[in-house]
This record gives C-alpha cells, sequence and structure tokens, in this order.
C-alpha cells in the first residue's frame, strides 16, 4: 500500500515534558486516520509536527515523500491544515475567507470559481457566503476552516480536533463531508478526543502521555482487550461499580448510563462477580457478555501503562 504519512521516532520535548514519545506511524493513501486520546496525550503537538509547523527533537517523518525536517515548504503545498482553534479572520465574510486562503496557495484565477462553487456547496455555505465569520455558528466556522484548507486540493488533510465543542448534528455533518473526501482518495489525519468518533475512522492509534499504544482498525482496537467483557443493568451503577471493582478476577469496571462495562479474566469469573453484586443488595436487571468499546480497551491500557 502507498504510505503518505510515515513518523520514524518522532519525538518532542519541552524543557523535562516530554510531549511525543518516539512515535511511530504508517499512514496510508486514501484513509482515514484517527488519533484518538485525552488532552494533554500530544495529538496537537504530533499535529503540528506533521504539518511542519513544529521542528521535533529527535526523530523524522515524511508527509507525501517529503521529510519535514527539510522540505517543508514542499510540505505545506501538499496539505490541507486546519488547527483546534478558528483560524479565519471574524471580520471577513465567508467568501473572502476563501478568497483569502486562495491568494495564499497562489490556486489559478481560473479554476478558482468551479472550486469555490463546488466547495460552498460541498460545505452547506452556498447561502452564507456573504455573512461575517465572525456570525457563523461553531459548527459552520469548522465548515469553513475545511473549505479554506481545501482550496487547493490537497493531496493531505490534517485536522487537529475539527469537532472540539460542536454540536453533534454539525459533527455528523462535517463527518460525512470527510466520507465525501475519501472517494477522492484524500488521505485525512484527524486527532480527536471523542472516543466515539474513532468508531468512524478507518484505523486509529490510541495515544496516552506522548505515547502510541496501539494502532489497528476499531474491530482490531475493541479485540486486543484479552479475557471477556459483562454488560450488566442494574439500579444504581455507580454503587454497583464500587462493589465490583475489588472482587477476584475484575481487572476494570466502566460505568455508562445504566449499565457496568466489567472486564473479567474470563467467562468463569461472570458468576461470582453477579454474587459480589447480590450479596451487596444490588438489584441487577439483566447482563450478557459484549464485545468491549473502544473506551474500555483505552482505559485498560492506560491503567496497565
Amino acid at each position: 500500500m502507498n504510505v503518505t504519512i510515515r513518523a520514524a521516532d518522532l519525538t518532542k520535548s519541552f524543557a523535562d515534558n516530554i510531549a511525543v514519545d518516539r512515535l511511530n506511524l504508517e499512514v496510508y493513501r486514501g484513509e482515514l486516520f484517527g488519533l484518538v486520546g485525552p488532552d494533554g496525550a500530544g495529538k496537537t503537538t504530533t499535529m503540528r509536527m506533521l504539518a511542519s509547523i513544529m521542528k521535533p527533537s529527535s526523530g523524522e517523518a515524511f508527509i507525501a515523500g517529503h521529510s519535514i525536517l527539510g522540505e517543508g515548504e514542499l510540505i505545506k503545498e501538499k496539505i490541507g491544515y486546519m488547527s483546534q482553534r478558528f483560524g479565519l479572520y471574524e471580520d471577513l465574510t465567508v467568501m473572502e475567507n476563501i478568497l483569502f486562503y486562495a491568494d495564499l496557495y497562489d490556486v489559478a484565477f481560473d479554476e478558482r470559481r468551479e472550486r469555490i462553487e463546488r466547495l460552498l456547496g460541498f460545505s452547506n455555505l452556498t447561502s452564507f457566503s456573504d455573512r461575517l465569520a465572525g456570525k457563523l455558528s461553531g459548527g459552520m466556522k469548522q465548515k469553513l476552516g475545511l473549505a479554506c484548507a481545501l482550496i487547493h486540493t490537497p493531496e493531505v488533510l490534517l485536522l487537529d480536533e475539527p469537532t472540539n465543542g460542536v454540536d453533534p448534528v454539525s459533527r455528523r455533518d462535517f463527518w460525512k463531508i470527510l466520507y465525501d473526501l475519501l472517494k477522492e482518495n484524500v488521505t485525512i489525519f484527524v486527532s480527536t478526543s471523542y472516543l466515539d468518533e474513532a468508531e468512524r475512522c478507518s484505523r486509529i492509534g490510541l495515544m496516552h502521555k506522548g505515547k502510541l499504544l496501539v494502532t489497528d482498525e476499531p474491530a482490531g482496537v475493541k479485540k486486543s482487550l484479552r479475557g471477556a467483557m459483562m454488560e450488566i443493568w442494574c439500579d444504581d451503577p455507580r454503587s454497583a461499580a464500587e462493589v465490583v471493582r475489588g472482587a477476584e478476577g475484575v481487572k476494570n469496571v466502566n460505568v455508562y448510563g445504566d449499565r457496568l462495562h466489567v472486564a473479567i479474566e474470563n467467562e468463569d469469573m461472570a458468576a461470582a462477580v453477579i454474587e459480589v453484586l447480590k450479596d451487596k443488595a444490588v438489584e441487577i436487571k439483566d447482563h450478557r457478555y459484549v464485545l468491549p468499546s473502544i473506551e474500555d480497551v483505552f482505559i485498560a491500557m492506560v491503567e496497565n501503562a
């Protein structure tokens, strides 16, 4: 497969703090890869190094065949980069912002009209072309940022937590746009702290404290958790979680609304877990075996680390 992004022992330190610790990663052409982890995991630092905005302390990375160490200007021609914060001009209209980025990327004048019309339609911003960017909703600002990042038709799209703080409907619409871009063989590298968004990616990397814990397809990540996973419905799941946590054979416990996800060493331990809850007068409505969620796997890996 054609590798579009490759990082080799990519490392970034700030004084005594190692933000990214020997990151090794390959992302393939036309893939939607998700870098998933909480705030402070090192996602933004990774993104800035790949965009050739920040120099690594050590290691190397290549974007579309170009080194981030010596070919930063070439890389910037190949990528579209969208940072966490809305980096557009709020006192300019939607159209003026797009035209500004077209100038910045030196997009040919005879190509602009068709591209701009397509991007406005693509992002459902056609009827808002004369609105000031500062007057847009959070979701619309993100769509405008994406349109500006795409104006020069990049090979690689780097998106740093693009849906952070955006409402659920706008998040869904944004991901629909990303799926449409995949049909055009654009390579998309997106970071997110929303574990449910990991399910939408072709492959994901779970990151914690600068280290990449695992890289695989979402289904593969779920299967990587050893043992069995019980889902238990009960009246007071938080109290029940405290009861179960110390039980023999229980590896970790997560609460999801009115349910518990209890990771156990093997299915033979299930009866003992149920018995512990009954002994503490916890009313159990139902229980079953389930496939672990990505959150279950991530928490288990963090605890082991």
